[in-house]
């Protein structure tokens, strides 16, 4: 360890692993074997995996997508390719058919690493893994091991990482990367970062790392919105990855569904509830769905204002269960989506509560039969419905015998919460739950930087949509293929530190987020990081959720980039020292709601569409429900149709240099999708190529 010319520590490693979810931990452990096949000397000590907090993040603490795992298949009875897994993936455009590809051929060795390492994927007595269908799934090909998937296999990698001897550097969370060179000469020398373990007369201290390789593996920047599934302590890293001229992609898709939400409560300082996606069996339970006003008093059975009778209504709640995310083309006749919209009319427009009751079956009006409202009862259910319900064994009179039946986890999770569904009923809302753009990478999941490669939700590899779990899948291969290339084809000594730690002293100068990290404003009338961050959330829940038009995005991007250049001018009050991480975040956020925001109104330029877990909103589109009323018009919401041939188009962007990192100016370049390759490469050849390393140059 040596010292910056401002006594900030520096580290020195050969590659630096940031955040320590399911994927960050896959790529450690598989580096460290990689290494070892090679005879590297000591590879465990060559490895830092740094990250803001240990038990923080999606993998760990939410369910947003994280309790399926979608794999190629492994049915005894159904044939699967890598191909048909491929077109599984691409089918709604906007992604690379190469990357899809890969994700494929390396699923099952993602998988059976997750088995190895312990996570208890269920078998049968033969040992066939059976799986079940999902969302946008053709085959069944999704598997579980509960509500908690995502966190198993977290601490199974964690474990084996400890095992083999990997470093890992808790609570440091990322202020900014140090950079030097332009263009195709750019390169990261070194990451600055709070060291939350130590606190002097300044508040945090700091701590510097160098590396010739570089991981990113931080999630999804879940903090931007209000309505939210992802856990309090995931803020994501795309600020300072913007800002050190990662090129995005894709960042105008994002996925929005129904989950369980948490609040704080003002007269006690305690956040009550628990953020949890309502997902599957929740939803195939089929529970009653009611609203409330906000002192909870009040009930009432909304969303028979939307559907025609109780075999319809009953139908689309269980259909919700492999259909959760919010999808614009399941609104009209009836789809599942509707129930989406219906709570979003409750509580966004008409300022109430939604709950799901486990307890009870839905019903009528009133909460009586009333016309075509019969009293709920399964027979009267979709073909669909009464066929999974049967197959499964779900007979049981009550949503809560059916859940517990068929998914007791499902059940408990809660209960380790504090919250008992035998008694209570859940608050939901329909909150953003996974981001399908990130950062640009290649077959080797290297970003636009050499160095660096971007694995895990950061990486943009998942187009518009995509089955349910596929995330999960994506992280572990991103994690394997991010590790072997590096292991054969990147160096496996450390940086020269004296190198990194001459670059400090003109990157502070220049750098926003180190004046964040400075101290505040003088001003006391210029917001607190907490304000700020509540502007940013409510325009994206505004204007960057599942509703979008030209205008509000318009209007939101210029209000974006003026909040931006205000913080990065030192428009942030910082009362005490120890905010001066929160301060940071919240620059590093506000750049990143404006590049999404960017992204956005750069699609709806080129015509976008309706697509996605999006719409448009369109006063000359369709109509979603002549009940669904849009309060800024007064009339029924309408909206733009998907516009199809821009799913022929990966959107992408980045920071622009020559107008400064206080600028949020960006460029943005289209490129079409890859095709899927059709591999027939013979033996003889793939083992010559593979021998001489040849793999690895692309």
């Amino acid at each position: 360890m040596t010292d910056t010319p401002h006594n900030i520590p520096l580290t020195p490693a050969s590659t630096v692993i940031v955040g320590a979810g399911a994927a960050g931990m896959a790529c450690a452990v598989q580096l460290v074997r990689q290494w070892r096949q090679r005879d590297v000397e000591d590879p465990a000590s060559r490895v830092l995996v740094v990250t803001a907090g240990l038990p923080l993040g999606a993998s760990r603490m939410s369910g947003s997508d994280k309790q399926t795992y979608y794999k190629l298949g492994t049915s005894p009875r159904v044939a699967d390719t890598a191909e048909d897994f491929a077109r599984a993936l691409t089918a709604f455009g906007c992604c690379h058919g190469d990357l899809a590809l890969v994700e494929g051929l390396g699923s099952l060795r993602g998988f059976h690493n997750l088995i190895e390492a312990g996570v208890p994927f269920p078998h049968d007595a033969d040992g066939a893994f059976i799986g079940y269908k999902t969302d946008h799934d053709p085959y069944e090909r999704a598997t579980s091991a509960g509500p908690k998937t995502s966190r198993f296999m977290a601490e199974c990698l964690e474990r084996q990482a400890r095992e083999l001897g990997v470093r890992i550097i808790d609570r440091h969370p990322v202020i900014d990367f140090v950079c030097e060179g332009e263009g195709d000469a750019r390169r990261i020398v070194a990451m600055v970062c709070f060291d939350l373990s130590r606190r002097g007369r300044e508040g945090e201290a700091l701590h510097a790392f160098a590396a010739e390789n570089w991981v990113l593996a931080a999630g999804g920047s879940g903090g931007i919105y209000r309505d939210t599934v992802y856990p309090p302590g995931q803020t994501g890293l795309h600020g300072a990855a913007l800002l050190a001229g990662l090129e995005a992609c894709n960042l105008s898709e994002s996925q929005f569904g129904l989950a369980s939400i948490s609040r704080d409560d003002p007269a006690t300082g305690r956040t009550t509830g628990f953020r949890w996606n309502v997902s599957g069996t929740y939803m195939q339970a089929i529970p009653r769905i009611f609203s409330t006003d906000a002192a909870g008093r009040d009930e009432r059975e909304f969303l028979t204002e939307y559907f025609p009778d109780m075999p319809t209504l009953a139908t689309a709640i269980f259909l919700k269960g492999y259909q959760w995310p919010f999808d614009a083309e399941r609104i009209v006749g009836h789809g599942s989506s509707l129930i989406d919209m219906a709570v979003h009319q409750e509580t966004v427009v008409r300022g109430r509560r939604v709950w799901m009751d486990f307890r009870a079956n839905p019903v009528g009006p009133a909460g009586e039969a009333d016309g075509d409202w019969e009293e709920f009862h399964r027979n009267r259910l979709g073909d669909e419905a009464v066929a999974y319900l049967d197959k499964t064994g779900a007979l049981q009179a009550t949503p809560i015998e059916r859940l517990r039946h068929m998914n007791p986890p499902a059940v408990e999770i809660y209960a380790e919460h504090g919250i008992d569904l035998t008694r209570e009923p859940l608050e939901i809302a329909l909150c953003a739950q996974h981001m399908n753009g990130g950062f640009a990478v290649d077959k080797w999941w290297r970003g636009s930087i050499p160095g660096v490669h971007v694995i895990g939700e950061m990486a943009g590899t998942h187009g518009v949509k995509r089955p349910g779990g596929s995330a999960l899948n994506a992280g572990q291969v991103g994690a394997m293929r991010a590790a072997e290339f590096i292991a054969n084809a990147r160096p496996a000594e450390a940086p020269d530190t004296a190198h990194a730690a001459e670059r400090f002293a003109a990157h502070e100068q220049a750098s926003p987020l180190f004046a964040a990290a400075g101290g505040g404003a003088k001003d006391t009338q210029a917001p607190a990081p907490s304000e700020a961050m509540a502007e940013i959330r409510e325009r994206m829940t505004r204007f960057g959720a599942h509703l979008r038009s030209e205008a509000g995005v318009r209007d939101a991007l210029e209000a974006a980039v003026a909040q931006y250049r205000q913080l990065v001018g030192g428009g942030l009050r910082i009362d005490s020292p120890r905010e001066r991480p929160a301060a940071v975040a919240a620059v590093q956020q506000c750049l990143t709601h404006a590049a999404i925001l960017h992204a956005i109104a750069a699609l709806l330029e080129r015509g976008g569409g309706s697509r996605g877990s999006y719409c448009v909103l369109d006063d000359a589109g369709i109509e979603m429900h002549p009940r669904l009323i849009d309060p800024s018009t007064h009339a029924p919401y309408r909206f733009r149709p998907e516009n199809e041939t821009l799913r022929r188009e990966i959107l992408h962007l980045r920071l622009d240099p020559s107008a400064g990192p206080a600028a949020a100016a960006f460029t943005v370049r289209v490129e079409p999708p890859r095709p899927i390759p059709h591999r027939d490469a013979a033996f003889e050849v793939a083992w010559a190529d593979f021998r001489a390393g040849r793999i690895y140059e692309i």
